[in-house]
């Protein structure tokens, strides 16, 4: 059964996690947001919380942790409180090395994973969405055509976090066995960087479409094994992402609605405003509940197919759908909370809200 009670580990590691957030990344976020750039000083605070290096085998320079999906979804969740931006920025390189751990063999890891062990933040990403109507995780148009000991990769990309200045990119492709994902280098021949995108939301980390044109890697460079193990952890790592920045706009409603008052009372006490801060609050536990079962039974190696899907692959998808939807009910919910004021940017709701619409279609920007 699976229990609801963080060890005294990830507690701790939590309770780190919301004072880094609440004292470092709440107070950078606007500022962020309008100017479209994270401070690198709160970059390299993050880097030294040991995000990224904890799980990386202590061969390469890391702290050689299992990797936990319970602890990433605790992580999110605060980072995300503090700011999603800024928290898919920090959590980036994980993009990388989470799958080089989990599905590299002795020769990809060593090629790569000490980049990411550096006293020194160290970019990495993935790209997996397609800038096409209809996008299919399970239907890529971008390919790898297998040309010698080399693959030949050709797509679009889009919504790529830190690709200019990645070290690797993960590009997740479609190739003869089906899903596939390749670990590329910088700079390698082929893979064009386009102009920063300008999104609704996510302002302030920098995303990118990328173009690949017969961009040739070895053969080699491919992740083998089954890749839903992937795709599962980042999938709670959304869920969970959202549920923080949900979190976030409900309890900045309800200390507005205490403090608010109208025709003698305070907002929360009338009846509209009361019974939405409730479901509210429904909605953001239901959706942590369906996320922490999700983390539990990827932890308890429950990713093994059985029948179309496994345990783990089930619960992830239902989790990371009800997050998405939750996230921007709740936020809207928060903005109509505060009325007019809602709508400017003296408050942070309209920026939670920003955000939170772009989870419907954030697919494997994030993993624990």
């Amino acid at each position: 059964m699976a229990g609801f009670q963080p060890t005294e580990e990830q507690q701790l590691i939590r309770d780190t996690i919301a004072t880094f957030a609440r004292e470092q990344i709440r107070p950078a976020a606007r500022e962020a947001d309008e100017s479209g750039q994270i401070p690198s000083s709160l970059i390299q605070q993050a880097w030294e919380l040991g995000l990224v290096q904890s799980t990386i085998p202590e061969v390469f320079g890391g702290a050689g942790e299992p990797p936990s999906a319970v602890t990433g979804s605790l992580v999110c969740e605060e980072l995300a409180w503090g700011d999603l931006s800024i928290a898919l920025h920090v959590l980036a390189p994980r993009l990388v090395t989470q799958p080089l751990i989990t599905l590299g063999n002795e020769a990809q890891q060593r090629q790569t994973l000490r980049a990411y062990t550096t006293s020194d933040f160290t970019a990495g990403t993935a790209a997996i969405i397609e800038p096409r109507f209809g996008f299919d995780l399970n239907e890529l148009a971008t390919t790898a055509t297998v040309d010698g000991e080399d693959v030949l990769l050709r797509g679009n990309k889009c919504l790529v976090p830190l690709a200019a200045e990645a070290q690797h990119l993960l590009v997740y492709a479609r190739d003869a066995e089906g899903l596939s994902a390749f670990v590329i280098p910088r700079g390698t021949p082929g893979l064009t960087i386009h102009e920063r995108e300008k999104n609704m939301g996510l302002k302030a980390v920098a995303t990118y479409e990328i173009t690949l044109d017969n961009c040739r890697v070895p053969v080699s460079d491919r992740l083998v094994g089954n890749l839903s193990p992937l795709l599962n952890r980042s999938r709670v790592a959304l869920a969970s992402l959202a549920v923080g920045v949900a979190r976030a706009a409900f309890e900045y409603a309800t200390t507005y609605a205490k403090e608010r008052r109208a025709f003698g009372s305070a907002i929360a006490q009338k009846q509209a405003i009361a019974f939405m801060l409730a479901e509210m609050a429904v909605e953001i536990d239901a959706a942590r509940l369906l996320t922490w079962e999700a983390a539990w039974k990827i932890d308890t190696g429950q990713d093994i197919p059985t029948g179309a899907l496994s345990a783990a692959t089930r619960e992830a998808c239902l989790a990371k759908n009800y997050a998405a939807n939750m996230s921007l009910k709740v936020t809207d919910n928060a903005l109509q909370v505060l009325g007019g004021h809602g709508y400017i940017r003296d408050h942070f709701v309209e920026l939670w809200l920003r955000n939170a619409r772009g989870f419907a279609t954030f697919e494997g920007i994030a993993m624990v």
